[in-house]
């Protein structure tokens, strides 16, 4: 007879419900968030375990990898989606979400996420401190413009570089102030040599890695952008068609129908954010600040001049999501010219 488990997953403990093919509870436990702890429950003799499945969260890809080495047939869960089906319970309980889940696979009302390759993991770990240390150093500048636009001191329109030059400057003739700046200017000077240090990371991996150096032919794609996208796609297999990562991506329409209804909304914004807003800045680039021509800009300038620049970086972003899923599966790059471009 085949089993089916769901395992709702928290940090310290890990509610498991085990159910048979007719959908009778079988087993019932709590167990700490371990492999250690899960495997002894799963691997009790008797168990044929069809589906297990679990919901994507922060420890469902290191849990995930356990259970597929050993050898069970684990799956990831879409959030959302589990969300939506689970709403319709009464009260929400560990117990109750582990009793849902599981028989979730048991009818097989659920919808897979992909669980990253351990290096796929490995480089969006270093995109997303990358981006983190950026963010807190834009914020430390942004702060010490506004603190000392209060005493009358404007740092005005200054680079990287100069600006703690230019504060030293600013409070050199007020004492009391520069002891206040001070900390902040150490911990700034720290963060931009950390962000150095993990850009030169980047660009070394991107200079070593093929399918990012060929995804940077396409126009506007930099580095940051073809390692996100590289990190991101992890196994270009998993999408049968090349279209299907724009809406994966969430650059697709939104679409509302219901009887007489049928709407067309913006982009659904699902998926990657950060992905998303690398395709998006990487068009703008191409359309505002690239001065080479190609198909490609001529095509999204047309959208522009009939639909305004907002939605043709849109659409251009959504078609480079396409190109470059093609570029890295033909092992190909990018052409230029419209008469030997692949739509």
């Amino acid at each position: 007879m085949d089993h089916f488990a769901g395992l709702d997953v928290s940090v310290k403990e890990t509610s498991v419900c085990i159910v048979d093919e007719t959908g009778k509870i079988v087993r019932e436990v709590k167990v700490a968030s371990e492999p250690e702890a899960l495997l002894p429950v799963l691997t009790k003799p008797g168990y044929q375990f069809k589906r297990i499945g679990l919901e994507a969260g922060p420890l469902s890809q290191w849990l995930y990898s356990a259970l597929a080495e050993a050898g069970f047939p684990v799956i990831c869960v879409e959030t959302r989606h589990m969300r939506a089906v689970l709403k319709a319970q009464i009260n929400k309980t560990d117990r109750n979400d582990a009793r849902g889940m599981a028989q979730m696979m048991r009818v097989g009302l659920y919808r897979p996420v992909h669980v990253k390759t351990l290096r796929s993991q490995k480089l969006r770990m270093l995109l997303t401190h990358r981006k983190l240390l950026q963010s807190k150093a834009i914020a430390l500048d942004n702060d010490l413009r506004g603190t000392l636009r209060n005493f009358g001191l404007k740092v005005g329109m200054v680079g990287t570089v100069k600006f703690e030059a230019r504060i030293k400057e600013l409070v050199e003739n007020l004492p009391d102030l520069a002891i206040l700046v001070e900390p902040l200017l150490i911990v700034r000077r720290v963060l931009r040599e950390q962000i150095g240090i993990l850009h030169r990371r980047l660009l070394a991996v991107v200079r070593d890695d093929e399918v990012c150096r060929r995804l940077m032919t396409v126009p506007g794609v930099g580095p940051v952008v073809a390692l996100t996208y590289r990190a991101t796609v992890d196994v270009p297999a998993r999408f049968h068609k090349s279209k299907a990562v724009g809406a994966a991506f969430g650059l697709t329409p939104s679409k509302y129908q219901s009887g007489e209804i049928n709407r067309t909304g913006a982009i659904s914004k699902c998926g990657d954010e950060m992905m998303r807003a690398m395709l998006y800045e990487a068009a703008q680039v191409m359309l505002v600040r690239s001065t080479k021509w190609s198909w490609l800009k001529a095509w999204a300038m047309k959208i522009a001049r009939h639909r305004g620049m907002k939605k043709a970086i849109v659409a251009l972003a959504r078609r480079l999501a396409v190109i470059m899923h093609r570029i890295w599966v033909d092992g190909t790059e990018f052409r230029w010219t419209r008469d030997v471009a692949v739509a």
